[in-house]
């Protein structure tokens, strides 16, 4: 199974330790992407301050982004899993998970990135600032960057497997899955079940936890409708909605009744 998340706008420092060494990322058909985006970014914000904040949407208290993607190339690196932080990762807790399901996650999450494209929880980076729904002056408007190199990659990271996603929209526009790997992709939404309102902060808790309750339990399910039984026998309350055309991902509403 593929688990695809979306990444936190608010990021843990890089380590001290050695440097981002590109050619150890994970996926390596998105080197060439990869390069062009950070490039483009490093020199954005080596130059023109006000410019760099401008065009990345930064406001004036986070003026010290600049200066931090200035110098991703030289900064210390530290796995994906320990630079993503925020409400989704801290419900995921990667680091207390036992060594099983550590594997698991290191084999199954894949991160979307407006700067790396997708990387593994594993893969070391530095920290960043950069949001999908940039559009940097050289290459535009990211989702479409990175839309032609992931349509090439992706499927075979997807495997023959589930693909669980639970990106947000704007990660979501730099790959759609199609054909018969959209077939087994299912999508989910959490809702408030007295009020069948989608939630919004505590939706990334709660994908979070799914995350979290598959990996730590093991499960393996072959197709989407296999996930939506592992998820019931994981306690939660899930409506599915099968695909009704070709090409198109399951739906997967989940209820909690309780918004925490």
């Amino acid at each position: 199974m593929l688990v695809l998340l979306p990444p936190s706008e608010g990021k843990a420092a890089s380590g001290r330790g050695a440097p981002l060494k590109p050619e150890s990322l994970s996926l390596p058909g998105l080197a060439a992407a990869r390069e062009a985006v950070l490039t483009e970014l490093v020199d954005l914000c080596a130059g023109d301050e006000d410019k760099a904040r401008e065009v990345l949407g930064l406001s004036e208290g986070l003026r010290g982004e600049v200066a931090k993607n200035a110098e991703l190339r030289t900064a210390g690196a530290r796995p994906a899993g320990e630079i993503y932080t925020g409400v989704l990762y801290d419900a995921l807790d990667l680091a207390s998970l036992d060594a099983a399901a550590k594997r698991r996650a290191a084999a199954s999450l894949l991160v979307f990135s407006g700067l790396w494209g997708a990387v593994r929880v594993t893969d070391e980076i530095p920290s960043y600032r950069l949001s999908m729904g940039v559009r940097l002056p050289g290459l535009g408007a990211l989702s479409g960057h990175w839309r032609a190199p992931m349509a090439e990659v992706l499927p075979e990271a997807a495997g023959d497997g589930p693909v669980l996603d639970l990106r947000s929209a704007a990660y979501a526009a730099a790959w759609r899955p199609k054909g018969g790997v959209a077939a087994r992709t299912a999508t989910v939404r959490v809702l408030h079940a007295p009020t069948r309102k989608v939630v919004s902060h505590f939706n990334k808790a709660t994908k979070g936890r799914i995350v979290r309750s598959l990996l730590t339990a093991g499960a393996a399910p072959q197709d989407p409708a296999g996930l939506v039984e592992a998820l019931r026998d994981l306690g939660y309350v899930v409506e599915a909605t099968a695909p009704a055309r070709a090409g198109a991902a399951w739906a997967l509403d989940v209820l909690v009744d309780e918004v925490h």
